[in-house]
């Protein structure tokens, strides 16, 4: 008997299925619609394991929908535009045109050889003037409606593929790609305004009822509504500064102040700038990763400045400033006040340099006696130890009334 021919039985059907179209989308109002999309491909110029893990997902999910009769749309594309293209034609000396065509031709072949039940009809490329003409026609409707806009920030800066990277692209301090070190650096960037459809974004995630808790939390933290106030700390310093604001969640905690938290990009930070211990900090803290996990990770480290903020609640509790390595510029005001009680984060750094810690809010089942020692509590309860707030539940009475006591005094 003869052995099974892997290469001429494959060959015979993908040829059978491009000869008859039968991946091909079309129109079909009687049927129910499935729209299957996997991330586009970078097209470096081979495909390896991980796009075989990736596409062929796609490819059992779309053919599953395909034989319950629904209308599947099966698409591919390729991440092909920026500098990442440019710079691997620089270093083969060759045009970044002919490079990349060339290179998606030699996956599109590889792909094709996988028997994927894509739709190529529906082929697109991110660096072809078809397809990035409704970018830009998108982001002109979104700059007419008020939802963009320009301003100087931070950014991480890779300094060999000479673009900006999210925060999720720093890995170890490094660009995912290039493998340089990135440096932060501050350009005048475009952003979207968020906060101004933030609550249609949280709203239209909870009809997602089949998403994995976990995605729809990512969503939520990536669109980052939070509801809180602004809080302005008068200050003790001879530098020509009076306060600085932070924007905080938890006001009620504010009885359990032990220091205050700056960016190293904070607009203070160039009164220190020339110091070498500052410069070296600043200097470390910009190898670090910016992802909420890489913070989460990292040793919490500090540089201590002279400066002495006030608590708005009580003129007595006076406590120092730092810059810190996990306080973010793009987060608020790029300030954030230490509660290390109930935050671990807070707790860690406050444990390093000795700093206060007071707990100022108990489980509904504990009494007042209850301290935290090693564990930050962060669970609802009750306010203690904060004078004519204690009593208050929390979080549901404590926040709004501590606003309210803030407002007034302002």
């Amino acid at each position: 008997m003869d052995r099974y021919n892997f290469k001429i039985v494959e060959k015979k059907w993908q040829d059978f299925w491009d000869s008859k179209n039968f991946f091909k989308s079309e129109p079909n109002s009687n049927k129910k619609k499935f729209y299957c999309l996997e991330m586009f491909p970078y097209p470096s110029g081979k495909i390896h394991m991980g796009h075989v893990r990736n596409y062929t997902i796609g490819d059992v999910l779309a053919r599953y929908k395909f034989m319950n009769e629904y209308n599947v749309l099966h698409p591919m594309g390729w991440d092909s535009f920026g500098m990442p293209a440019e710079n691997a034609a620089k270093q083969n000396n060759l045009d970044p045109k002919a490079w990349t065509e060339s290179n998606i031709s030699t996956m599109k072949k590889q792909l094709k050889q996988l028997g994927l039940s894509i739709d190529w009809s529906k082929e697109i490329s991110t660096c072809s003037e078809e397809y990035y003409k409704h970018q830009q026609a998108f982001f002109l409707e979104l700059y007419d409606k008020g939802l963009v806009y320009r301003k100087e920030n931070y950014v991480n800066w890779d300094p060999v593929d000479q673009t900006v990277l999210a925060n999720e692209q720093v890995i170890d301090g490094k660009g995912w790609r290039s493998g340089a070190i990135v440096e932060r650096k501050k350009l005048n960037q475009w952003f979207f305004n968020i906060s101004k459809f933030s609550s249609e974004l949280l709203e239209s995630l909870e009809t997602l009822d089949k998403w994995p808790n976990k995605v729809k939390t990512m969503q939520k933290n990536w669109i980052g509504k939070s509801f809180g106030c602004e809080i302005s700390f008068k200050i003790e310093t001879e530098l020509p500064i009076n306060e600085i604001k932070c924007f905080t969640t938890r006001p009620d905690t504010l009885f359990g102040f032990s220091f205050l938290a700056l960016s190293v990009d904070h607009p203070i930070s160039k009164y220190f700038e020339g110091n070498k211990e500052f410069d070296k900090f600043k200097e470390d803290c910009s190898k670090a990763g910016t992802t909420e996990e890489a913070i989460a990770k990292a040793d919490k480290i500090g540089f201590k400045t002279n400066i002495i903020a006030i608590n708005p609640l009580d003129e007595n509790n006076k406590v120092p400033v730092y810059f810190a390595n996990f306080v973010l510029m793009d987060y608020g005001f790029g300030a954030v006040f230490g509660c290390p009680a109930h935050d671990q984060r807070d707790l860690d750094f406050a444990k390093k340099y000795n700093l206060n810690v007071k707990t100022v809010v108990c489980p509904l089942n504990e009494d007042e006696k209850f301290s935290v020692t090693n564990d930050a509590y962060t669970g609802p309860g009750k306010i203690i130890n904060s004078k004519f707030l204690n009593g208050l539940k929390c979080p549901d009475e404590s926040i709004i009334k501590t606003i309210e006591i803030l407002e007034k005094k302002n």
